[in-house]
């Protein structure tokens, strides 16, 4: 079983405008609403590849209602603490002319001490039959930015792999935590490591510094693919993955969608560099269409042909 853990789930409203501008009024061509938030778009990927998932976290007020019962309707297991406060609504507006897309993304609730508590004991309550635990996004208000650490830590008692996407301090703190899977986009990364990257040598050294923070492994995603540093047979291997640029829809998500294929993927014990693979294959097929983390498992594994792998570099044996 994998679980995903939103501890900010959203209402996500993606609109099409073409001929955006601020300040004007406009009509949208095409909408779609959807419960969302990283964790529980993950899920509705991994769903939607066949895999065994829960999603759980903490949802609030009728928004919170609306993102439990759509992910119902979906039949999608979930199981939510609930909460006092409204969870929030993100807003993306997509100008099809341009392919620019515009994001506003609500801070969200704030949580109690003992709400808390209860989604820590609900947690460990059902890692207890998992194989692998994905954190993804933000935290709510009033939650200190260690809390993913403190899960983490836990978690390791327990022999589940551990896998974060998260930024800002919370990530700082997590990787301390030495979680197996650590997944940055690259503005996450540069701000991990403190300093912008000139170039892919930046990128790669970057890679480096991040497993020397505590991270077992670093899958760092760009806009077409990813650098990582996995292990393989007891070493750590660099790679360069991407896939030729193809026509887009949008993007809101593909990370999601990504890190999907790739848990996926490694859930199935398939050898890392597949695992990678899918994980490019299942971004890209994602941005297709209109709404975060959408896939049709079919069109990406078609897409797994078009994917470039390069071998960086293979250093030391860490047995």
């Amino acid at each position: 079983m994998i679980i995903t853990v939103t501890l900010n789930a959203a209402i996500d409203k993606s609109l099409s405008v073409p001929g955006f501008r601020l300040g004007r009024r406009h009509r949208a061509v095409d909408q779609r609403t959807m419960a969302g938030g990283k964790g529980v778009n993950i899920a509705r990927a991994l769903k939607a590849l066949g895999q065994p998932v829960i999603a759980t976290g903490m949802a609030g007020g009728a928004t919170g209602t609306y993102i439990v019962e759509q992910l119902t309707e979906e039949s999608i297991l979930n199981d939510f603490v609930r909460i006092r406060e409204e969870s929030r609504t993100n807003t993306s507006v997509l100008d099809p002319t341009t392919g620019q897309q515009t994001e506003v993304n609500e801070h969200g609730p704030a949580v109690s001490a003992r709400e808390l508590e209860l989604f820590r004991d609900k947690l460990f309550y059902l890692a207890r039959g998992a194989a692998i635990v994905v954190f993804a996004g933000s935290l709510p208000r009033n939650v200190e930015p260690d809390f993913y650490a403190s899960l983490l830590e836990e978690l390791q008692r327990l022999g589940v792999t551990s896998v974060i996407d998260t930024d800002g301090e919370p990530l700082r703190h997590a990787v301390r935590m030495e979680p197996d899977v650590v997944s940055p986009n690259i503005l996450e990364a540069e701000e991990l490591v403190g300093h912008e990257f000139g170039g892919e040598q930046e990128r790669i050294t970057a890679l480096g510094e991040i497993v020397a923070m505590g991270a077992k492994e670093v899958v760092m995603t760009v806009s077409d693919g990813c650098y990582a540093q996995v292990l393989f047979e007891g070493r750590r291997c660099l790679r360069r993955v991407r896939i030729p640029e193809q026509e887009t829809v949008a993007r809101r998500g593909a990370g999601d969608a990504f890190l999907a294929g790739y848990v996926a993927a490694r859930y199935e014990g398939r050898p890392p560099d597949q695992c990678l693979r899918f994980g490019v294959a299942c971004g890209a097929e994602s941005t297709t269409r209109l709404g975060a983390a959408l896939i049709d498992p079919r069109e990406a594994r078609r897409l797994m042909g078009d994917i470039e792998m390069t071998a960086l570099e293979a250093v030391e044996s860490v047995v």
